[in-house]
């Protein structure tokens, strides 16, 4: 199973986490389809999945909700290089996947937040980001069709052995800054925690680089673990892989679950480059490179809610 399907105390948990009312749910939907619709630079209709994905994660806030939605298409038109060619017979995300453990476990911690991992599966460095990129969007695009009842957050456990950002860091800091613009401001993820495990100097090195990007409540989520034992005290054995002392079976397996799901929407994937944002329709001031990402070589403060 790709992700478990919340019980009904968890979706009843979940609602009001998220302040998701039954009884207005579908006017809200409506209200932003109707949005879509009357923008002009905005694709005029999109699968309603996503859309109530999408209110949930900023709250059923109807004008955050627009912001959001405005960034993401526009992200998939001014990224191309994380939207376009998103399939895993792209040679590059082979090599991503093969290279690497990037996935969402299927179970739920106890408030009903879902949890990702990022690990080496092989000890390599010549790992393309925007690659690796385009597969994480295509998990949380595969989300956004997958989650039916939203979950309250999500927890990222990220192994400081993993080779891919050296590379990176060192090579191509401007995709670094659009993957924090992208992530945080574009899609309706809930960060509520951030686990390091197996720390070394090199995560202290990527952690101060980026602490001074961050609002301060998300760097006071940012938790290192020098030994799995704290790290249990958050998320369940239950939940974790067979190779970090958890019960949830081999990453090897969870990973090839994944895969297939994400392989399911193959056409979607094809069909969604050209769900993006056409900034010569834009009322008022067409958004640019500037705009998005300020000058290049500097970075502008991020925030998460």
């Amino acid at each position: 199973m790709t992700l478990v399907i919340p019980n009904n105390k968890q979706q009843i948990y979940i609602r009001e986490t998220l302040n998701e009312d039954l009884n207005t749910r579908d006017r809200d939907l409506e209200a932003i389809k109707t949005w879509l619709r009357q923008e002009p630079h905005l694709p005029d209709t999109w699968d309603d999945i996503c859309l109530l994905n999408f209110l949930r994660g900023c709250s059923f806030s109807i004008e955050k909700c627009k912001r959001k939605l405005d960034m993401y298409f526009t992200m998939r038109a001014a990224v191309p290089e994380f939207f376009s060619n998103r399939t895993i017979m792209n040679p590059g995300i082979k090599d991503v996947i093969e290279k690497t453990n990037m996935i969402c476990l299927p179970g739920l911690t106890p408030d009903c937040k879902r949890v990702n991992i990022a690990c080496n599966a092989l000890a390599y460095e010549s790992i393309s980001f925007a690659d690796a990129t385009k597969l994480i969007t295509m998990i949380g695009d595969a989300r956004l069709l997958l989650e039916e009842h939203g979950v309250s957050g999500d927890v990222y456990i990220l192994d400081a052995e993993l080779q891919l950002l050296k590379p990176f860091i060192k090579n191509s800091p401007i995709l670094f800054k659009k993957f924090f613009i992208c992530v945080q401001e574009a899609y309706p993820v809930k960060i509520k925690e951030i686990h390091i495990i197996n720390p070394n100097s090199f995560a202290t090195i990527i952690l101060n680089a980026v602490r001074p990007f961050l609002s301060e409540k998300i760097r006071n989520r940012i938790h290192i673990h020098h030994s799995m034992d704290t790290l249990y005290k958050f998320v369940p054995k239950s939940m974790l892989p067979d190779e970090y002392g958890g019960t949830a079976g081999k990453l090897r397996d969870l990973k090839e679950n994944w895969l297939e799901k994400v392989n399911e929407f193959k056409e979607w994937f094809k069909e969604q480059e050209h769900v993006v944002a056409n900034e010569s329709r834009r009322i008022g001031h067409p958004l640019n490179s500037e705009d998005l990402f300020g000058i290049e070589g500097s970075f502008r403060q991020l925030t998460i809610d």
